[in-house]
């Protein structure tokens, strides 16, 4: 098993021995645990999102899940008769996941180590460790924010979305404007900075830098007339995607600085954090600053690179930068600078944010 310091975001059950008692399709009929029902609803409503695995009938088995009311739980299920790491590979592809987010449980060690062999950065367990999962501290997160709270209602609105997505015969952007999307973009107060950290620790494929802040240095930040903390929402006519960005910006009066922009892997195919850069570029252009954004290159942020790239952003020398770049960063970190010119308002959603035009003494 790989360091378990990072939280699991899904956990995905076999089911013979594992999940229930007995073998479905020798015994016929099998027995949930209530010291497992309550180990499921505990996950849950700590955000960690569950899924299936397993080699079974799938028709039968699904049936039975049903009879146990433990459908609405799973987010996504693979059960079939092909191995169980294609199964666990495909769930994590389905849900955006990274491996080492993943935990899988099963009673079968060669289960387990066929997994581990090809997916080694996931989490394997065995079924008798299936009570002690909520006491283990990857299982634990130290908050559970409301959107956590949420998060599988929030996962199973969004596989409506993309059934009917798939369903939809024209452009996709004619599809977003038939979601009746709403963008926020809104200072941040004490309320909302659990879920700020939060999309600072979870998010790796959309943040510009990896970068954690904690709650100190944001509280910090809060009370710091420079410094604007934003965060983002989303919702539309399936229900809300909760908060899906983080901007952490530092105004100066010739040169703002993005010191971090991250937004949630879910909202890429929406378009969110082109609106959020286009918005901040019209935002700046209006103040008549020049924007520095930090980059630093991870293993899984090239698609963040890409989007600073399609907004302008570049690497060109200015006299701006030269207060800004005084000071340090970390290991590997380039500063991207900008000249903004006035943006559109976006066509295929309604944004609301604030006024940063006003800019500190």
């Amino acid at each position: 098993m790989s360091d378990g310091a990072k939280t699991i975001k899904c956990l995905i059950w076999d089911l013979d021995e594992t999940l229930w008692r007995g073998t479905l399709l020798e015994d016929g009929t099998v027995h949930l645990p209530d010291e497992i029902r309550e180990v499921i609803t505990t996950l849950d409503s700590r955000g960690i999102l569950q899924a299936v695995a397993s080699k079974n009938d799938h028709d039968l088995a699904w049936a039975r899940i049903e009879e146990l009311g433990l459908a609405e739980y799973f987010v996504a299920s693979r059960i079939w008769w092909n191995p169980k790491s294609r199964s666990v590979e495909e769930i994590a592809k389905e849900l955006k996941f990274a491996h080492d987010t993943i935990a899988f449980i099963d009673d079968r060690p060669t289960e387990r180590a066929e997994v581990g062999y090809h997916l080694p950065e996931v989490r394997c367990y065995a079924a008798e460790q299936a009570t002690e999962l909520p006491r283990l501290p990857e299982f634990d997160p130290a908050v559970v924010t409301m959107d956590a709270r949420r998060r599988r209602k929030m996962y199973q609105a969004s596989r409506h979305r993309d059934a009917e997505r798939s369903e939809f015969g024209g452009p996709d952007e004619e599809f977003l404007r038939t979601l009746g999307l709403e963008m926020r973009i809104l200072r941040a107060g004490v309320e909302e900075l659990d879920r700020v950290e939060e999309l600072t620790l979870r998010t790796s494929q959309m943040n510009a830098t990896g970068v954690h802040y904690s709650d100190a240095v944001l509280r910090g930040l809060l009370t710091d007339p420079r410094h604007e903390v934003l965060v983002t929402t989303l919702t539309d006519r399936f229900g809300p995607h909760g908060a899906v960005g983080v901007l952490l910006l530092e105004r100066r009066r010739s040169v703002w600085h993005l010191k971090l922009l991250a937004t949630s892997c879910r909202v890429v195919s929406f378009g969110a954090g082109a609106v959020i850069l286009n918005w901040l570029v019209d935002q700046a252009a209006r103040a008549g600053a020049h924007l520095v954004a930090d980059f630093r290159a991870t293993d899984r942020n090239r698609m963040m690179d890409v989007a600073y790239r399609f907004a302008g952003f570049d690497e060109e020398e200015c006299a701006c930068r030269a207060e800004i770049d005084r000071a340090d960063g970390p290991d590997g970190l380039r500063r991207l600078h900008l000249e903004p010119e006035p943006r559109p308002m976006p066509t295929t959603m309604r944004l609301s944010a604030p006024d940063l035009m006003t800019v500190p003494s």
